[in-house]
């Protein structure tokens, strides 16, 4: 499934309004009839309920006025009221808003202070609150009025449906200024919105639901939309069947670098990740005060000794070695738990440079690159960094809060640049190719925010090296790792830990395996 930006989907209502046909009011009666169908099973019907409906005076609102048709109609009380003026109705919601009121439905207006007061014991009385005052072309910041009305709802705590997005949010980048709507549950039209994805959008919203309310498919599937929600089908497309004459070597030779004193358990976790996602055999290289603990832990992965720092990183004294050592194998991971050493750093750019290996950086690798970025395009394959947003921040020097407020543009820009993919861990973890396709997972939950989970998803990309027709793409071990900790979580809740997802990984590559 595509996900949509703001202009991308005004783009597909105007093809299929024009070019197929399908009228602007059909599809503002299929958005309301199914905002009011989702809103019926939340609540367990609306027999005996009252309803508030917010409208405002775009398309939005004519969906609310639809929405408030139905739920009339299925036994509700229903009150609406405008957020806006009346004479800027846009057609749509003009029709709809004078059929509801041939119904005898009265349309509320929030003009002097007696209408509100009349509009909070209403909503103070109601079972349920349909927000449609804003959609997905909002931008910048909220009207006093609006503000006012997002407040009192959210101090009510009541079951709130926002129709497409909720109102305060912006479509194209999930920011929120201000205040915003924080609803149970959204139902958006025609695809998802980056939005719905990455916070503090991504927690109004709720739970999502999606419905093509009568879009032609051919225009949600335009592949001229560069955005795509990662799901179990598209992976399992790319998954390659294990043969029966498969042995440790073809099922992919994994160099893993990493670990420095201290920092031993990004080793483990790594390592084991990539065995565990599938690898066929998995080499470690510690420093060598680290090796003996590693090894006597890890009985299933060959662990190697490399020279190291006298704070117990590896020196650039390793590089020949490491980089004989790669050559036994398909693709390298290096970075998880390195440490930040200026020789450890210096270390790290030398062997990227002269490996002639797919590679995946992660964490430290990542920071031996902040300043040296350019660097990147360098390297004999188009690399995998796996950054968290304060490590790709620090990667283009600039603040976290710069990243997000254009996430898509700045990853997508760097991805070219660089001639590298990204791996952007957040909320809802984000690949980011260099011809700027743009893969969002459709896994994990807030419970993976603890130590060790990016180690572990770092391994888990190097491991289906070999699993897929793709080669090194991340996807497949973004999507079984964030799979694995969604099954962790059904067990562990927020106490969940690193090596409960790592103890997942197994059982989400086999659900893909049909």
């Amino acid at each position: 499934m595509k996900i949509a930006l703001a202009k991308e989907m005004r783009e597909i209502d105007r093809k299929a309004i024009e070019e197929y046909g399908v009228s602007e009011i059909l599809l503002m009666e299929n958005a309301g009839r199914r905002v009011a169908e989702a809103f019926s099973d939340y609540l367990g019907g609306f027999s005996g309920k009252k309803i508030c409906i917010l409208a405002g005076s775009g398309n939005n609102g004519g969906d609310a006025f639809v929405a408030a048709r139905h739920i009339e109609n299925q036994g509700a009380q229903v009150r609406v009221f405008l957020v806006g003026n009346p004479e800027h109705l846009t057609e749509g919601a003009k029709l709809h808003r004078d059929i509801i009121t041939k119904m005898g439905m009265q349309v509320h207006t929030l003009n002097a202070e007696r209408d509100w007061d009349k509009f909070q014991v209403a909503m103070r009385f109601a079972d349920g609150i349909v927000d449609g005052m804003i959609g997905t072309g909002f931008t910048g910041e909220l009207r006093e009025d609006v503000i006012r009305i997002i407040k009192f709802v959210n101090s009510l705590a009541k079951p709130v449906i926002s129709i497409d997005i909720p109102t305060g949010v912006e479509a194209d980048t999930g920011a929120a200024f201000g205040e915003t709507i924080l609803a149970s549950l959204t139902v958006t039209f025609g695809l998802p919105k980056i939005g719905h994805l990455i916070c503090p959008g991504k927690t109004a919203t709720g739970k999502l639901l999606i419905d093509d309310i009568g879009i032609p498919n051919a225009l949600l599937s335009d592949e001229n939309i560069k955005q795509t929600f990662l799901n179990e089908t598209m992976v399992a497309s790319i998954l390659l069947s294990r043969q029966l004459d498969a042995h440790k070597g073809s099922c992919g030779k994994i160099l893993v670098i990493a670990g420095s004193r201290g920092m031993t358990g990004a080793a483990a976790l790594s390592s084991m990740a990539a065995l565990k996602s599938g690898a066929g055999l998995v080499t470690l290289a510690v420093p060598e005060s680290q090796y003996a603990l590693l090894e006597g832990r890890l009985t299933e992965i060959m662990v190697r000794p490399m020279p190291e720092t006298v704070d117990g990183t590896l020196s650039h004294g390793a590089l020949s070695e490491i980089l004989s050592l790669s050559a036994a194998h398909d693709a390298v991971l290096i970075g998880p738990g390195l440490g930040r050493a200026q020789e450890t750093k210096e270390l790290v750019r030398s062997f990227c440079k002269e490996v002639k290996k797919p590679l995946i950086l992660d964490a430290d690798a990542i920071y031996a690159y902040q300043g040296y970025a350019d660097s990147l395009k360098e390297l004999a394959f188009v690399p995998v960094l796996t950054p968290h947003l304060g490590e790709m921040a620090g990667l283009l020097d600039i603040t976290v809060d710069e990243l997000k407020g254009t996430l898509l543009d700045m990853t997508r820009e760097a991805a070219k640049e660089y001639h590298a993919t990204f791996v952007v861990k957040s909320e809802s973890t984000m690949v980011v190719h260099p011809d700027g396709k743009i893969f969002v997972t459709s896994k994990g939950n807030s419970g993976m925010a603890t130590a060790g989970s990016g180690d572990v998803l770092a391994g888990a990309i190097a491991g289906m090296f070999k699993q897929t027709a793709a080669g090194l793409s991340p996807l497949a071990g973004v999507y079984i790792h964030g799979l694995a900790g969604d099954m962790a979580a059904a067990e562990k809740g927020y106490g969940l830990i690193a090596s409960d997802i790592l103890h997942y990984l197994p059982q989400a590559g086999m659900t893909l395996v049909k």
